[in-house]
């Protein structure tokens, strides 16, 4: 059991120069954590909501003095003395605190940060890593995901200069994780060389770190995603595969498409990526249709849903009760874990354990908007992710997560995902 002395937090910029929250939690036996709680920047409208100051004279009013008050004084003096039995009775008084059910009283940042700070107070209290205690938490053996590596970026991540939000870089026959860094490496400096010969442009990166040049749509980003994985002497589609995050909700406006300048219906847009499925060597989609495109999920899972992974994002948000859905509705086969659009670690179990029971891979992601806190990187080994997100290689941000990965790899010897 552990019993709270209090929580405490002061706001932080993320990698985008925009506030976020450290939150803090000491145990009364002098334990304590504290973790930074990540932002998105296309995020789905079912996620829980995050509290901003909404002063225009600050930060463009994302400032987040209202979270940490939030923190510091309502959820420290609620809890100050308060024992848990474990990281599910801490969440669930969290939840009941808030008393909403898309969290906004509190708010979902407050909230999280409390939740992930007492995971990391218990952890210690433990004298265990921060793995070790949440694959506790969850019944499982850690194991290392095997990551999907930002290599060209457009969307809301980048300018929209294509609609499409990331090609991303798997390899399915690297046998560690350091290899497959080595490898991503060997076609990141290949590319950002031939867009500086093609387009004349000095290193452009997106928000996750991705290269963005002004690609004329998306079909010529996945064309020359292809070229530099040859160019760098690997073959695609067996040493190195493409992941794409299409992030549809971004573009999809009263119904229909606006793909790369062209309005195109439902099924439309999925004849497109039946098409680039047959072009280019993608292994998953992630949001391939816009988050209540509901028909259109299902049009896609039966078009394709035996071949590729059908990642849910802004269709899912982390949520039980959209998976459930998205389940019985044959609309998805594969779940992007991110703990802050659901807030709480126990929900994002829950979320976890429903996807798996329902014979679904598990992506665990990043958010755009991170900072150099490494938590991310213990959770998805310790809840045995079959995949990682993070971003591409270029940012300490992103950096934070692979570094953590390794020493992982190399310490703890974890079993590399399959």
């Amino acid at each position: 059991m552990s019993r709270v002395r209090k929580f405490s937090a002061l706001e932080i910029l993320d990698s985008r120069g925009r506030p976020t929250l450290l939150a803090r939690c000491e145990l009364e036996d002098g334990a304590f954590g504290q973790a930074s709680v990540p932002a998105g920047a296309s995020t789905g409208g079912n996620e829980a909501l995050e509290l901003r100051d909404g002063d225009e004279r600050r930060h463009a009013g994302l400032g987040c003095l209202k979270a940490v008050a939030r923190l510091n004084d309502d959820i420290s003096r609620a809890a100050e003395g308060k024992r848990f039995e474990s990281q599910a009775e801490l969440d669930q008084f969290l939840i009941e605190l808030d008393g909403r059910q898309d969290k906004s009283r509190l708010g979902a940042n407050a909230i999280l940060g409390a939740s992930l700070a007492f995971c990391r107070a218990v952890a210690a209290q433990r004298g265990l890593e921060l793995y070790q205690h949440l694959a506790d938490m969850a019944g499982l053996s850690p194991q290392l995901p095997r990551p999907m590596i930002n290599l060209f970026s457009g969307g809301a991540h980048a300018g929209a200069q294509v609609s499409v939000q990331d090609a991303q870089l798997l390899m399915p026959q690297a046998d560690s994780l350091s290899r497959a860094l080595e490898m991503t490496g060997d076609v990141y400096r290949v590319a950002a060389e031939r867009m500086r010969r093609r387009y004349d442009m000095r290193l452009l990166r997106a928000d996750e770190g991705g290269l963005a040049p002004p690609f004329a749509d998306s079909r010529a980003m996945l064309a020359e995603a292809v070229a530099a994985i040859e160019a760098a002497g690997y073959a695609p589609g067996e040493d190195i595969a493409l992941t794409l995050d299409v992030a549809a909700s971004q573009f999809c406006h009263d119904g229909r498409y606006l793909l790369d300048g062209a309005w195109l219906e439902s099924g439309e847009l999925l004849d497109e990526i039946t098409d680039w499925l047959k072009e280019f060597p993608i292994v998953s989609i992630e949001d391939g249709l816009a988050e209540e495109d509901w028909a259109g999920w299902r049009g896609l899972h039966a078009r394709v849903g035996s071949r590729v992974m059908l990642l849910g994002d802004d269709l899912l948000c982390t949520n039980p009760r959209r998976i459930q859905h998205a389940i019985d509705q044959s609309a998805a086969n594969s779940l992007l874990l991110k703990v802050n659009q659901i807030g709480t670690l126990t929900e994002a179990l829950a979320s976890l354990r429903l996807a798996r029971q329902a014979g679904w891979r598990v992506v665990v992601s990043a958010r755009s908007g991170e900072t150099e806190d490494d938590w991310l990187a213990d959770l998805a080994a310790g809840w045995a992710a079959d995949y990682i997100k993070v971003g591409s290689i270029t940012q300490s941000e992103r950096l934070a997560k692979y570094n953590r990965l390794l020493v992982l790899e190399r310490m703890a010897g974890l079993r590399f995902a399959g």
